[in-house]
């Protein structure tokens, strides 16, 4: 009985030392390979629409969610006594063909030259911006590529290249001030890393989550 007691502790170990062993492998082999983050977001470059000339605005024909063209006239402001010369200034065009994200102007209002009315994004332009931690940015380097996974599309690896590495970290452009008093907690700080897709997916929303993972062997 003791000998079989023994030789079934003597499994259960020899299971547990290759469990451990193929855990530090995977985790080796892992950090080796690759560098990885959940902190990454899909994005774009947001465009705002803006008015030529402060004035009310007398039409703005968008939704959010609608694409437009590139200088399709959106709306259009009272002119005042602007000269009729001059009516081109009180059209409000799209700047970049894309979709309406955000609509924050309203007929009636008055609206002031520059004053952002809406937001656009080329959907045909999105990226991923993922935060690396500066322990590992060496690692990673331009033209690197990369596996992106996007909580939004459930089972679907897509793929990408690092385009570029940020040159100052996300706290560099913190409104909050730096602490002058006399404790000082270190924290590990994060750069942005741009991600280009290979291939666009027309699922893709700005402002979802992704987890990637750069290959840097």
């Amino acid at each position: 009985m003791n000998r079989k007691r023994k030789m079934l502790m003597g499994i259960v170990f020899t299971v547990m030392i290759g469990a451990l062993v193929s855990v530090g492998f995977y985790y080796w082999y892992d950090s080796n390979h690759f560098v990885s983050t959940e902190d990454a977001k899909i994005t774009g470059d947001l465009i705002k629409v803006s008015p030529q000339i402060s004035g009310k605005l007398l039409e703005f024909n968008v939704e959010e969610g609608e694409s437009v063209k590139q200088d399709q006239i959106i709306g259009r402001q009272d002119m005042g006594s602007l000269p009729d010369a001059n009516i081109d200034q009180s059209v409000i065009r799209a700047p970049i063909s894309g979709i309406i994200l955000k609509k924050v102007g309203n007929v009636g209002e008055i609206e002031a030259a520059g004053q952002s009315v809406a937001m656009i994004v080329d959907p045909n332009k999105l990226y991923i911006t993922a935060n690396i931690e500066e322990t590992k940015l060496g690692k990673v380097k331009q033209g690197q590529s990369v596996d992106i996974k996007v909580d939004q599309i459930d089972g679907k690896v897509f793929t990408g290249k690092v385009k570029y590495v940020g040159k100052a970290s996300n706290s560099t452009f913190s409104i909050l001030p730096t602490s002058t008093g006399g404790t000082f907690t270190k924290v590990v700080q994060k750069i942005p890393v741009k991600i280009e897709f290979d291939k666009i997916n027309d699922q893709f929303l700005p402002g979802t989550n992704a987890v990637i993972k750069i290959h840097i062997k």
